[in-house]
């Protein structure tokens, strides 16, 4: 059993070169980075798939090794040695063939397995019904470890109804190195960053859309892809189709507020929060958030988030907080997500968890 030793882990992800269209890149990086300088190595291996090759912001890292598969097997005849040696291997969510990919390293990783859930109630919804995209109930028992972005009750579920052995929440995190408040010049009033998801859609109208057709004075934004044509929007939201992760700190620094919308799903299971919750609180942004549970044991309501129901709550935190009471905001949500979910807190938590398991299977 390693402690204090150096591990050697390799994850098979959706991926880390690109960002396009997917929140997985970003929690990677920040993950492998943090273990980077926790002292480990890392390996990352990703398919390679048109629509991520042709999007790449990200072509090598200096916090791991970055190799590129075709399909299940090249994966394992070129990496076999890689799975089998690992003192730990993570296989992601929402992996092509990610049946037969867990199967595989399930087959083959003498180290401990763990099974990383980046979308754990959409799991737990395709299970429901039959559908076993990328993990099947089958599966999921024989993992050391069920890493899942969702807490709280869905912990106990996994465990329960799907026969987890140890399910442990691993949210997201941030990169302070690369996340901070910084004087930019405010240039909208508020914004959104986020790809485009029809249960989404109703909430980013309530929240931005319609508070930026009532306030034809101010500015707003929506960064993301995947937008249907259809969509009108108001003469004052500016577009951005796609904004790379190196150019999200400048984003957020140049609004007043920031507009946190959560897929429904996340709403149901609780205790989901993204990346981009903690990258705004990083920068030191105010944001104004729908409501779900387990938000209040990340932020204290009304005091490091602003909370919205309505357009007509927007429109009160637009008109009546001055920017001294917001910035005040911002702050304050700044020092919680840093002591609790940096990268190194994350890669802290991941390696905690493997010395429990290796303690119990000693």
């Amino acid at each position: 059993m390693k402690q204090e030793e150096s591990l050697n882990i390799v994850i098979i992800g959706l991926s880390l070169s690109s960002s396009w269209g997917n929140g997985h890149a970003t929690t990677y990086r920040s993950l492998v980075k943090g273990l980077h300088q926790e002292g480990h190595q890392i390996t990352f291996l990703e398919h390679q798939v048109e629509w991520y090759a042709n999007n790449r912001d990200l072509t090598s890292s200096p916090w791991c090794d970055l190799h590129f598969y075709n399909d299940p097997q090249d994966l394992f005849n070129r990496y076999l040695h890689l799975i089998r040696e690992a003192d730990m291997v993570i296989a992601g969510s929402y992996l092509q063939q990610g049946v037969e990919i867990c199967t595989r390293v399930l087959e083959t990783a003498s180290g401990v397995t763990a099974f990383y859930d980046i979308d754990t109630p959409v799991t737990l919804d395709l299970l429901s019904r039959g559908r076993y995209d990328y993990i099947s109930p089958e599966l999921i028992p024989h993992f050391d470890l069920y890493l899942s972005f969702s807490g709280g009750q869905v912990l106990e579920l996994l465990e329960e109804r799907q026969g987890a052995a140890r399910a442990r929440a691993l949210f997201c995190s941030v990169d302070p190195d690369l996340y901070y408040p910084e004087d930019t010049g405010q240039v909208w009033k508020a914004g959104y960053l986020g790809t485009w998801s029809s249960d989404r859609q109703p909430g980013l109208e309530r929240l931005l859309l319609d508070a930026a057709d009532l306030r034809p004075d101010d500015r707003f934004v929506v960064a993301g892809p995947q937008y249907p044509e259809e969509i009108e929007w108001p003469a004052n939201v500016e577009r951005i189709e796609h904004l790379p992760p190196p150019e999200h700190r400048r984003f957020y620094n140049q609004q007043q507020f920031t507009i946190n919308v959560t897929r429904q799903a996340m709403v149901k299971a609780g205790f989901s929060p993204s990346v981009r919750l903690f990258e705004a609180a990083a920068c030191g942004v105010p944001i104004i958030s729908d409501n779900w549970q387990g938000l209040n044991l990340l932020f204290e309501p009304g005091r490091d988030i602003l909370i919205a129901e309505s357009t007509e709550d927007v429109l009160r935190y637009l008109e009546t907080l001055t920017r001294e009471e917001s910035r005040e905001i911002g702050e304050r949500a700044r020092k919680k997500i840093l002591g609790r979910h940096s990268s190194r807190e994350r890669a802290r938590q991941l390696t905690g968890y493997f010395l429990d398991v290796s303690r119990e299977v000693a």
